[in-house]
């Protein structure tokens, strides 16, 4: 998406190094979603390693989430915002595991703030996401993965019931739209959030995958 390239950012876009296995990965999902086929794109490559595979994609997620949130930090404000919602049902409350593990009650800015350093920190982390030769997933990797995009639907779920206006009228609701379809068609190809976390979209969810109603 050429929009993605000029667009600013709410954090430092995470690079994915030249020469590495994830860099290759990387130039294949570029390819694929040239395709404009997005459930085709979120397929594991054949012959191909599932953790490799969602780091790449991880990285992908985590920069156009920031750019797209990039482009509404004027509206999402301390005041307009006082907490970290999707619309009147849904509120979010930051914890960390380590330094905070009571969850608090944060504006938006303030949560969204917090979650992407916390995202940037675990994709700097060669022990986490390991870029170099030699270097090995950890064991609970897939479960830091789903924590990942657990939280970053919630960036998403936000923009979606209380941005929307704003997304309309900066003219980025089809970037929106597409971002989020992509994000959901890779979610739910390797199963990494539960149905009651997609609540709060649950409707839009059905409308961009074009689900039957069972």
């Amino acid at each position: 998406m050429s929009f993605f390239s000029k667009t600013k950012t709410f954090k430092p876009q995470r690079k994915i190094k030249e020469g590495t296995k994830q860099y290759e990965l990387k130039k294949f999902a570029d390819a694929t979603l040239g395709s404009g086929n997005l459930h085709l794109a979120v397929v594991l490559p054949e012959g191909e390693d599932l953790n490799e595979w969602l780091a790449v994609n991880t990285v992908d997620f985590f920069n156009q989430i920031n750019m797209l949130y990039g482009t509404i930090t004027e509206f999402c404000t301390t005041d307009s915002c006082k907490v970290m919602s999707a619309g009147p049902k849904y509120e979010y409350h930051w914890a960390d595991g380590q330094t905070i593990k009571k969850p608090q009650r944060l504006s938006a800015p303030d949560y969204i703030d917090r979650l992407m350093n916390w995202i940037q920190d675990l994709l700097d982390n060669e022990n986490v996401f390991p870029s170099k030769m030699g270097y090995s997933f950890p064991k609970n990797f897939q479960s830091i993965v789903k924590i990942i995009f657990k939280r970053l639907f919630r960036v998403y779920a936000h923009m979606y019931h209380n941005h929307f206006d704003d997304i309309t009228n900066l003219g980025e609701e089809a970037h929106l739209n597409t971002s989020f379809k992509h994000f959901m068609y890779f979610v739910r190809e390797f199963k990494l959030i539960k149905n009651n976390e997609l609540a709060p979209l649950k409707e839009l969810i059905k409308t961009l995958l074009e689900e039957k109603k069972k």
